[in-house]
């Protein structure tokens, strides 16, 4: 899959000839993250023409009282107003929107998601966690090895981590074997643990709950002897993968295209690790792959992360900045051609 930038005249308008082709959205509604897609189909996949990415944290607080919190709403809200805005100023023909873990947990999702069809004009749709799954992997396939017989594809989330287990073939789409949501995000284990400052102890306790959680996933499929064997690779796609590779190669602002596709030996995720459980809040924020935004949730997210790999010991991981959105756009694309 391809993803390509709008070409654009000389005077900055998109050319006649494009107007006239459909216009596909992709909206991710996640616990941490509201983001958008709107694209048209290319040669080989699609031409991204606008995006939006907002930190709102809808899930906060989700954790104590499985209620969303009338300040989250408005943050999210306020969010999907942008998004409406641009969807209806692109002329989009064809939209699907959305919503994962801290909407499918939440007591109040349904007047939540009235609201914003009401405000904003977008019907979001709460989605399964295989759902969520399956579409994650159909947006970062293209990055697996074809020659590598299993994958192990991850998702760490705000309110979940997703985890794939795949059998590949060459010439046919990823299989998947087997798939599990846990209640580990960076969110949830942020409440629970902190995230400002964290004690050494606090976090080894994050990464302990991350490894019960994942271990009946693994007792079921033995995944472990197959790694042994060097027979899988790994792919992540999330914030926390997309930051750890951002910090490793020493960017000095995000680069997606630095970071999308590269690897990420496992080794030196650790020691990136290590460097940011190590630093405070402070010190974390001053990073320009982090930000003040992530400051507080990147700890638990290298938690997941390192209970990941110390469950299976890959050398390398590949970094997938793409994912969900681009999995649907994937689809709306392939439906349209039908």
């Amino acid at each position: 899959m391809q993803v390509q930038s709008e070409r654009r005249s000389d005077t900055g308008t998109v050319r006649s000839s494009a107007l006239a082709r459909p216009v596909f959205a992709a909206l991710d509604l996640g616990t941490n993250n509201c983001r958008l897609l709107i694209a048209r189909a290319a040669p080989g996949g699609f031409r991204v023409i606008d995006a939006f990415s907002r930190i709102v944290r809808l899930g906060e607080g989700l954790s104590r009282n499985d209620r969303l919190s009338d300040i989250a709403m408005q943050r999210t809200l306020a969010a999907l107003k942008v998004c409406g805005s641009k969807i209806e100023r692109r002329g989009v023909t064809s939209v699907r929107a959305v919503a994962t873990e801290a909407c499918r947990r939440a007591k109040n999702c349904n007047e939540f998601v009235d609201a914003v069809e009401r405000e904003t004009g977008i019907a979001i749709e709460i989605i399964s966690t295989e759902e969520e799954g399956r579409l994650a992997l159909a947006g970062c396939a293209s990055l697996l090895d074809p020659k590598v017989p299993h994958a192990i594809v991850f998702d760490i989330g705000g309110g979940s981590t997703e985890l794939m287990w795949l059998a590949l073939e060459r010439g046919r789409p990823p299989r998947i074997i087997d798939q599990t949501s846990i209640q580990c995000g960076v969110i949830g284990l942020t409440e629970r643990f902190g995230g400002n400052d964290v004690s050494p102890g606090a976090y080894r306790r994050m990464v302990e709950d991350v490894a019960n959680a994942i271990a009946p996933f693994e007792a079921r499929n033995g995944i472990r002897a197959h790694v042994e064997r060097g027979a899988v690779q790994m792919l992540g796609t999330s914030g926390t993968v997309t930051t750890l590779a951002g910090v490793n190669l020493g960017l000095g602002r995000y680069e997606r295209n630095a970071v999308d596709g590269s690897y990420l030996r496992l080794k030196d995720a650790r020691a990136v690790t290590e460097r940011l459980v190590a630093l405070d809040f402070d010190g974390r924020a001053r990073h320009p792959c982090i930000g003040q935004e992530r400051a507080d949730l990147v700890v638990a997210g290298c938690a997941v992360l390192e209970a990941i790999c110390d469950c299976w010991p890959v050398e390398r991981l590949r970094i997938a900045d793409r994912g969900l959105r681009e999995g649907i756009l994937v689809e709306l694309i392939g439906s349209a051609r039908d």
